[in-house]
């Protein structure tokens, strides 16, 4: 019987081979310059940021919770599956977990002030639909979070 840890493993071997595989194919020269783990996090990412948006609508349009309680929600739920997406197949960390998740939530927290709540709160309150604001505030928080997390959180200990 394979043990979870070696499914993932495999599971994660899998997924960096296969981000490897598009980088070398990318035009441009961008294969010199993208790595595989920015196009893992982007692959990830975008799919945990579709489940942000699916949950925000159905909160806000749902629901009809308040646009910050919506975007809290969603945003939450949607950062949990993207770092257990990202720890266990894009950055492929075998670290204590502890220490990761609390660096995580500390990341989160100052993303979720700045760009979540801070760029989508304004940007509805000036007018922006919520959906539009939170796509807006998505872009900023990418950088932020895939630097965070590639550089500080799962970084490798030499």
């Amino acid at each position: 019987m394979i043990s979870s840890t070696a499914k993932d493993d495999a599971l994660g071997t899998r997924f960096h081979d296969l981000m490897e595989k598009v980088v070398r194919w990318l035009p441009f020269g961008l294969s010199r310059v993208v790595a595989p783990s920015f196009l893992g996090f982007a692959a990830i990412n975008g799919f945990t940021f579709g489940v942000d948006l699916l949950l925000l609508a159905g909160l806000r349009s749902g629901l009809g919770l308040p646009v910050p309680l919506a975007f809290t929600i969603a945003y939450v739920l949607a950062f949990g599956l993207s770092f257990v997406l990202n720890r266990a197949l894009n950055f492929r960390s075998h670290a204590p977990v502890g220490p990761q998740a609390g660096l995580y939530a500390v990341a989160i927290l100052l993303n979720y002030l700045a760009f979540i709540l801070g760029v989508g709160s304004a940007l509805t309150a000036i007018g922006l639909q919520y959906l539009l604001s939170r796509v807006v505030a998505g872009a900023c928080e990418a950088a932020f979070m895939y630097s965070v997390m590639r550089w500080i959180i799962f970084r490798e200990s030499r």
